[in-house]
């Protein structure tokens, strides 16, 4: 039995990132070498085994075989004739194929990289490893997920594979949370917007989410997506900026396609449906901003209606001392008419009518104080 470090970690160490969590592959061993070892079985569809003191994962060398479309299609022989070179092949790109044996006594154990990851590595790339990479569209999705985390180049054969296999129909055959996965972590990457580039570029943005598509580098979407990540925006708000050229009809089919989670849905359906008031929160009166509040759901929703701010920043085609002026202005009105005790106004009118107009007048006076002490570019 041989334990090799595999994958992404390998991969992160040459690149001296941050390792969270390491990948392991057990050569040599079946199941039942694992259990007697002490190592907990988990896995469902191949042998993958938790270390008894580490918690984690070891899996088996292993081949795969592809049985049907999609990336569900595929059947798996784990056995102790498994090569380590074997098992690397079937991984995606050369970046991610390359090993390390565990050797407790070695501090840097020799690189294993029978593919030249390393030297893709250096110069940026991602290359595929071998033709099976057609087999599994989830891998058009993860490359474009490196791409915006990394920043790399895709490798001329790599791209045209990934157009056939977009144009062979692989692509529609996966599942919208799996689609969802992978944009959501490719979203809150560095570059987000490499990401859709690429997929747009490989056909495949059309097929999973055609509103999005085709992307334009130059367009509001792409600078304000942009700037979301440089402001280190959450996720709802980053979709939201994704999203920020559509209509309402057009947000809410994609939501419905990808399955979007509320969070997200609700944040881009709101930007879009207010995003001219919003925008030109800078110059509204006070009533005006009181409504934008009360229309936006800021009062039951005070937090979400502060990553509407977020978004109307990000997505803000003004000069930066204007932009800044209606967050301002935006982030007053809603603690303002936040501050306006209900209560005691209710407590003074005599109808149900009278109490709704006098709580839209305080609220008024409350947001109209809030901004007169409010200069541009103060």
């Amino acid at each position: 039995m041989k334990i090799y470090q595999v994958g992404g970690s390998v991969r992160d160490e040459l690149l001296g990132l941050p390792v969270v969590d390491r990948d392991w592959v057990v050569v040599g061993a079946t199941p039942e070498d694992m259990v007697r070892a002490g190592f907990k079985p988990v896995g469902r569809d191949f042998p993958v085994f938790l270390h008894p003191q580490t918690n984690e994962e070891y899996a088996l060398a292993r081949t795969e075989r592809k049985t049907a479309p999609g990336y569900r299609g595929f059947t798996f022989h784990a056995a102790r004739d498994v090569t380590l070179e074997e098992d690397l092949a079937r991984r995606d790109f050369t970046v991610n194929a390359m090993a390390r044996q565990a050797q407790p006594e070695v501090i840097d154990a020799p690189l294993i990289d029978p593919f030249n990851g390393a030297r893709d590595l250096r110069n940026g790339v991602l290359r595929h490893i071998g033709p099976a990479f057609s087999e599994d569209p989830v891998r058009i999705l993860r490359c474009a997920r490196f791409v915006a985390r990394f920043g790399f180049q895709v490798a001329p054969e790599t791209m045209a594979l990934m157009r056939t296999m977009t144009l062979a129909g692989e692509v529609d055959a996966l599942v919208p949370e799996r689609v969802w996965q992978e944009v959501a972590r490719g979203l809150m990457e560095r570059e987000p917007v490499a990401m859709i580039a690429l997929l747009d570029e490989a056909g495949a943005l059309a097929r999973v989410a055609p509103e999005l598509a085709p992307w334009r580098l130059a367009s509001g979407a792409a600078r304000a997506l942009a700037a979301a990540a440089r402001a280190d925006l959450i996720l709802a708000e980053r979709f939201a900026a994704l999203c920020s050229d559509l209509g309402v009809g057009a947000v809410d089919r994609l939501c419905a396609r990808l399955k979007v989670p509320n969070d997200c849905r609700e944040l881009a359906a709101l930007y879009v449906r207010h995003h001219e008031k919003l925008q030109a929160a800078a110059s509204l009166d006070a009533k005006a901003l009181a409504e934008l509040v009360r229309i936006a759901d800021g009062l039951r929703q005070s937090a979400r209606f502060s990553a509407l701010i977020a978004v109307t920043s990000v997505c803000s085609r003004s000069n930066d001392s204007r932009a800044a002026l209606a967050r301002r202005r935006l982030h007053a009105a809603l603690a303002a008419v936040q501050g306006v005790d209900a209560g005691e106004v209710a407590r003074q009118a005599s109808t149900p009518l009278a109490i709704q107009a006098a709580l839209r007048q305080a609220r008024e006076r409350a947001v109209a104080d809030a901004i007169a002490d409010i200069v541009p570019g103060a």
